[in-house]
C-alpha cells in the first residue's frame, strides 16, 4: 500500500446511502476541490417515496461515471489520492453496499487506505467545510428523513448522544404529513413551501415531550394530529396551507425546546444544525433567534451540503485517515449503526 508521507492529504468521498449519488474530492490544505450530486428524485416519484432496488440499480450506473467527472474537473489522479472514504452506514443496505464495494476496490487496486465513514457523523461535521467553521466542543442537531438526534460533539469520534426520537423522525413526519396533505414527492420541501402561505394562529399543534423532561423527541402523535385535523378541515387550499403552518412551527418550535434545554444542561452555546431538515426556512429562523437569546452562536451547512453528497464524506474520512486510522480489506455495509461505535471500530 502506497505509504503517506505527511503534508496535505487528498480524499476521494463517495455517498450512496439512499437515493442520492454523492461523489467529492477533498484536500486537507485546499479544501474541496470537486464535487457532484445525482438525486433520483424523479426515479422514486411516480412510486411516493424510495423503491430500494431501484435506488441501488441507480447508484451502480451513476458512480463510476461521476467519479471520473469529479476527478478530472477538480485535476486530481489516482496517484494524487492518499485515501477513500465510502459511507458505510446507517441506510438502505443494497444502495450502501455499491459505495462500499466501489470505495473498497478502487482503494485496494491503487493502493492506497480506504475508510467507512457514518453518515450520521458526516452530516454533522458538514459544517467544517464553511469558511467560518464551528469550533470543538458543540452540540449538534441532526434533523433528517430517518433520524433526529441531539448529540454533544467533543472532537472528531468524541460523541455523546444526548437524546433521539423515540418513534418517526423530524423529516419522516414532515413527508408523511405532506403525502396526507396531496402534496408530492420528495414532501419536506413542498410542506414547506404550502406552510408560507398560511396563517397563523387558526390551528394549534401539540409539542410533543416538552412538558416532561429528557432530551429524546416523539412526532408520531403529531402526525396523528395533523391526520384528524386535515380530515375535519383540510377541505380547500387555504386551509390546508393553515394546517400545514401549524405543523412546521409545531416541530420547529418542539426543536428549539429541546436545543435549549441541552445548551442549559451542558453549558455549550456553540450549535451546529445539520440534516436534511436543516435546509428548512423556518428552523434557521427559530435556531437563529435561539442561539441569540443563548448569548451563543448556530452552524449550518451551506444548503447543498444539508442533504446527502459526497463533501461531508470525504472530509470526515480525511479528518479520520489523519488520525491514522485504517480498515483492514473486508468491508460491510450497516443499514442500522450508532454513531457512538462508529470511530475506531476497525469496520
Amino acid at each position: 500500500m502506497r505509504a503517506h508521507r505527511g503534508g496535505a492529504m487528498r480524499v476521494l468521498g463517495l455517498e450512496s446511502s439512499c437515493d442520492e449519488t454523492g461523489v467529492a474530492v477533498y484536500d486537507s490544505e485546499s479544501g474541496l476541490l470537486g464535487h457532484a450530486l445525482y438525486s433520483q428524485a424523479g426515479l422514486h416519484r411516480e412510486f411516493g417515496g424510495i423503491v430500494p432496488e431501484l435506488a441501488s440499480r441507480d447508484h451502480v450506473r451513476r458512480l463510476l461515471p461521476l467519479i471520473r467527472d469529479v476527478m478530472d474537473r477538480s485535476h486530481t489522479r489516482p496517484v494524487d489520492l492518499h485515501g477513500i472514504a465510502y459511507t458505510a452506514g446507517p441506510g438502505l443496505v443494497g444502495a450502501l453496499l455499491v459505495g462500499v464495494a466501489t470505495g473498497r476496490a478502487l482503494g485496494f487496486a491503487w493502493g492506497i487506505p480506504a475508510v467507512p465513514v457514518h453518515h450520521m457523523e458526516a452530516h454533522l461535521l458538514a459544517p467544517l467545510l464553511e469558511q467560518e467553521a464551528p469550533p470543538f466542543p458543540f452540540l449538534a442537531l441532526l434533523v433528517s428523513g430517518g433520524h433526529t438526534q441531539l448529540v454533544r460533539v467533543g472532537g472528531v469520534g468524541d460523541y455523546e448522544l444526548l437524546g433521539e426520537s423515540l418513534d418517526d423522525a423530524a423529516g419522516e413526519a414532515f413527508d408523511k404529513t405532506a403525502n396526507l396533505l396531496g402534496l408530492g414527492y420528495p414532501g419536506g420541501p413542498e410542506l414547506s413551501a404550502l406552510a408560507e402561505r398560511g396563517r397563523p394562529g387558526r390551528f394549534q399543534f401539540p409539542r410533543p415531550m416538552t412538558e416532561r423532561p429528557g432530551l429524546d423527541f416523539s412526532f408520531s402523535g403529531l402526525k396523528t394530529h395533523a391526520v384528524n385535523t386535515i380530515r375535519a378541515h383540510g377541505g380547500n387550499e387555504q386551509s390546508r396551507a393553515d394546517i400545514a403552518h401549524a405543523f412546521v412551527e409545531a416541530v420547529v418550535e418542539t426543536l428549539a425546546i429541546k436545543c435549549r434545554r441541552a445548551m442549559q444542561a451542558t453549558g455549550l452555546v456553540r450549535l451546529v444544525a445539520a440534516g436534511g431538515v436543516s435546509a428548512n426556512r423556518q428552523l434557521r429562523q427559530r435556531l437563529l433567534r435561539l442561539a441569540e437569546e443563548a448569548g451563543g452562536r448556530v452552524y449550518f451547512p451551506r444548503a447543498e451540503f444539508c442533504t446527502d453528497n459526497g463533501a461531508m464524506i470525504a472530509l470526515a474520512g480525511c479528518l479520520h485517515l489523519q488520525t491514522g486510522e485504517r480498515a483492514p480489506l473486508g468491508f460491510g455495509a450497516y443499514p442500522r449503526w450508532a454513531m457512538t461505535s462508529a470511530c475506531g471500530a476497525g469496520l
